[in-house]
């Protein structure tokens, strides 16, 4: 015979493993990842912009005492209007990033060498994305296409695109473009 408790935690494991598949990522339709692949090369341009290319170096050079203090929790707790998430929306960077975006940019980041963030349309939900694909392929010099997923910082069904920001061919950085998928 089973004991009940067994039996209810089994049941609650099973629920919320469907209710965790029901809400991850998913991968996109071949017409999505067409649409997603024809907007690589505008991405690139835009990574290779000369505001994103030396924000880049700066951080990667010097980074001040605030980003090399920043932990992902720290970030978590920072309101949109704390002086260093500002900072970040409003430098060259930025405003490289607000000039070229459109209706299907869900979101838009740069990130350092070490990952910490150098600029973003709004602020990101994560500080830094050291130690995953979004960040490390485009580190070793390759793009990197996520899923479909409901992004938490903006909310929206999106697939994510990184490329590399290069120097002289090598990559200093990585700029991570979310593409509204109901906007493609």
């Amino acid at each position: 015979m089973k004991h009940p408790l067994i039996s209810a935690a089994v049941t609650v494991v099973a629920i919320a493993g469907v209710f965790a598949m029901s809400h991850s990522a998913r991968a996109a339709d071949d017409s999505v990842v067409d649409k997603v692949k024809a907007r690589i090369p505008t991405i690139i341009q835009l990574a290779a912009t000369p505001a994103i290319v030396s924000a880049c170096k700066a951080q990667n050079a010097a980074p001040s005492a605030e980003v090399q203090a920043m932990t992902q929790d720290k970030w978590k707790a920072l309101p949109v209007l704390d002086g260093l998430v500002r900072a970040l929306t409003k430098n060259d960077a930025a405003a490289a990033l607000k000039a070229k975006k459109d209706e299907t940019v869900a979101e838009a980041f740069v990130s350092s060498a070490s990952g910490a963030k150098v600029a973003f349309l709004a602020k990101t939900t994560s500080w830094s994305h050291k130690g995953k694909p979004k960040h490390e392929k485009p580190m070793a010099g390759a793009q990197w296409i996520g899923e479909v997923e409901t992004d938490e910082s903006t909310g929206q069904q999106q697939i994510q695109v990184a490329v590399p920001v290069l120097d002289d061919g090598k990559p200093i950085g990585s700029l991570v473009v979310g593409l509204s998928i109901s906007k493609l």
